[in-house]
Order: C-alpha cells, then structure tokens, then sequence
C-alpha cells in the first residue's frame, strides 16, 4: 500500500466519519462535516463558518464530481491542526451546481498549511475516481468498514482496480518529439494552474487528476503543474499555458490572457484526457 494512505489514514481517523447523516440543505452538511473536525480537535467552530462563507463568496466549485463536495477554506487560526472528516448523507442535497448536484457525500478538510496534505489529497482522488473503490464506499455499512476501505486496512480494503485499455481513439500520446508542433518542445517546460478560491483544496484533486493524465501520455517531463488560489493564478497566469478550474471559478477568474478551460468532474482523467488534448490541439 502506498504511503500516501498512511497520511490519508492519520488525517482521517475513524471518529471523523459518520454515515446516513440528515441535513435539510448544503449549510447544515458542511456544519456536520465541520462538527466532526470539532470533536476531533482538528478546528474551533469559527472554521465551519469559514468553510459556508467560502461557498457564499465563490458559489459551489466545492462539488467536484457528481454527488462528491470537498468542503475547506483557507488556512486560518480556527485551524488547530491539519484534519480531515467524512459525511454520508442520508438524502441527497443540492448545493447549486450545475452538473454534480445533488451531494451524498461531504468531505471536509482544514489545512494548516498549503503543502502538508497533499500526498493525502492525491491519494483520496485516486480513490474516489475509481469505480471500484467508490461504490464500496458507498455501500459501507458503518464508519469502520468505510475506514478501511478508504485506507487500505482490513479484509474491505482493495487496491483500486485498474483503468480499461483506452480505445483507438482514445489511446494516450507518446512523449512529444521536438519537432511537434501540437505539443509542449522537448527543450521546453510548460506549466499549467489548477485553480480553485483557496489553493489548498480542489486544485490539489484536479492537479493530481491532470498528473495522472500527462504521466500516461508521458509528458510529465515537459509540463509541470501548480495548484494555485484565485488571487495568485491571476499573477501567475503569464506563466501558464492554460488554467484548469471549474465553472464557478473561471467566471471569478475572468480574462486572464491565457485559456481558461473548465472541469466539471475533478477526479474524471476522461474528461482532463479531453481538455488537454483541447488544450493542445491533439
């Protein structure tokens, strides 16, 4: 098992998930979510407020994948130490976004800074872009099977199973020759943002989504990719050849001067597949 389970499994413990929970709307699921966080000694109340006024400020980016919200805010005081909590609901809840509502899943994550999650964030969007794994998360019967699906423990735990061969259409590229005008020059590096409204959250799910992709194309080597807040990508788009976001947050990010694509599933490589190569024109 990968060590990035280990992070996942010390910032998510047991105590933090509950199942069947009821909440009438998207406020009260990111309260339960940030209710946990609390009795876990991950946050004080402050950042449950923090995490529903992020929604109110940038709209609800948070849904990353069908029925999937990756509730989080910025680093601030409210949070003690870098945690992690798991909401099944009992009833689906609309959050207002466009392709993923309506949510059955809240995960929750209070970061005490930009970079000491990110092995457990990588490795939770892996997880839950394989078919395999999520339907055995979401047929859990108690937050201890859930547990060890999640972290690779126990007789419920399984590797997540291997993704089908690509069709012909499909198929990924080789890494790009020199002379290829569609792609990213061998003496050249490329960089393209993930952006979400904090930097710590769903950037780092579609970074790591994006990183698989390049890795099967075997351009990891040409293009390096950055997880970034809305505020910085604006500073940082010159760099870029493109950004990465969701609608919500393309909208806040206006013109940049560089291509804005959007995603709508973070955890999808199908559709991050077909926005680089959009991208790209390959």
């Amino acid at each position: 098992m990968m060590t990035c389970m280990e992070d996942l499994k010390d910032l998510l413990p047991v105590e933090a998930v509950r199942l069947d929970v009821r909440a009438a709307d998207w406020r009260e699921a990111i309260g339960a979510a940030g209710r946990l966080m609390v009795e876990t000694g991950a946050t004080t109340d402050e950042y449950t407020r923090e995490m529903v006024a992020n929604v109110e400020e940038n709209g609800p980016y948070i849904v990353i994948a069908p029925g999937v919200a990756f509730a989080h805010s910025r680093p601030s005081p409210a949070v003690l130490t870098t945690g992690m909590s798991w909401v099944r609901l009992a009833e689906p809840v609309e959050f207002g976004h466009e392709s993923n509502d309506p949510v059955t899943l809240v995960v929750a994550l209070a970061a005490k800074d930009s970079a000491a999650h990110t092995s457990a964030m990588a490795s939770l969007a892996r997880l839950l872009g394989d078919p395999d794994t999520a339907s055995a998360l979401a047929a859990a019967p108690t937050p201890e099977a859930l547990h060890a699906v999640l972290t690779g423990d126990g007789a419920e735990a399984s590797e997540p199973s291997a993704e089908p061969e690509p069709s012909a259409a499909s198929k990924p590229f080789a890494a790009p020759e020199p002379s290829a005008a569609s792609g990213p020059r061998a003496a050249s590096l490329h960089k393209i943002l993930t952006v979400c409204g904090n930097g710590v959250g769903t950037s780092l799910f579609l970074k790591n989504t994006l990183e698989q992709v390049l890795d099967r194309w075997g351009w990891s080597r040409f293009v390096t990719v950055e997880a970034t807040d809305t505020i910085s990508a604006k500073g940082k788009a010159s760099e870029a050849v493109a950004l990465l976001t969701s609608r919500e947050i393309a909208r806040t990010l206006g013109d940049v001067g560089r291509p804005v694509k959007v995603v709508q599933d973070f955890t999808s490589t199908a559709e991050v597949d077909a926005v680089l190569r959009d991208t790209y024109d390959v």
